[in-house]
């Protein structure tokens, strides 16, 4: 599959993930809360196995890996901790934010797109290293996209927008992911030199959002039943990261 089209599909399919808010709020609170907690443990898996069993490697095993390379694996890490915090997205520590809640439903936006973007590129990226690497990044992206469209819609409804207006800016955020890739191809004769740098700099992403967001979410489930069945999803989501090197 050429890599332009399967990037666009890629990025077409998880712009639409967006709308899978709108679902699971119309479900009972106590319903969405288990699943969301499962999509989280999912997706943290996912995460995690894509940097350490694919993006990484990747670099590594073409000798590409760059000078100076874990500082700029680090500083996917550092970057999208300080966004995080200057754009105040982090929505779970203590439930206070120092911005009433139509600017911070804007701010989330703001986030949301940005970070969208950035996945467009990656994927662009990754498709052009390779199609099977385009794919397994392609599932990570999405399998963390339903949870994180989930808690984006819920803060535009906090926010004070209608549903249906929260729906289509939700989804107007989303759509960013496909700017993003098409970025990535109008660029890539420049990008294609820096394929190292951002598949180290993904990987820091990518383990930021899994350990400092995903993970103590779930952690803080304190029933051993529902805890062991959180951490079978997480691990699961590290094994099924791995089972597409099977196929590499």
């Amino acid at each position: 599959m050429d890599p332009l089209v399967a990037t666009l599909l890629a990025t077409i399919a998880i712009s639409f993930l967006s709308l899978s808010g709108s679902f699971f709020l119309f479900l009972k609170d106590q319903f969405v809360r288990r699943i969301s907690l499962g999509l989280l443990a999912l997706a943290a898996g996912a995460l995690l196995g894509t940097a350490f069993l694919h993006l990484l490697p990747e670099v590594l095993e073409n000798g590409q890996f760059p000078e100076h390379g874990f500082l700029i694996l680090l500083g996917g890490f550092l970057i999208f901790y300080a966004g995080e915090k200057v754009l105040h997205l982090h929505h779970g520590a203590g439930g206070k934010e120092e911005h009433s809640p139509a600017a911070l439903g804007m701010l989330s936006l703001l986030g949301d797109a940005t970070h969208n973007f950035i996945d467009g590129v990656i994927l662009a990226v990754a498709f052009l290293v390779d199609i099977k690497l385009g794919l397994v990044t392609a599932a990570a992206v999405a399998l963390h996209e339903v949870p994180q469209e989930i808690a984006e819609f819920g803060v535009l409804l906090y926010a004070g927008f209608s549903k249906y207006k929260a729906l289509f800016l939700n989804f107007l955020s989303a759509v960013t992911v496909i700017v993003g890739g098409v970025v990535g191809f109008l660029f890539q004769e420049t990008l294609l030199s820096f394929i190292p740098y951002f598949l180290l700099f993904a990987s820091g992403s990518f383990l930021y959002i899994a350990a400092s967001d995903f993970i103590p979410e779930f952690k803080k489930e304190r029933d051993f039943t529902k805890a062991l069945v959180l951490s079978a999803i997480f691990f699961f989501g590290i094994f099924l990261m791995w089972s597409f090197t099977l196929i590499e």
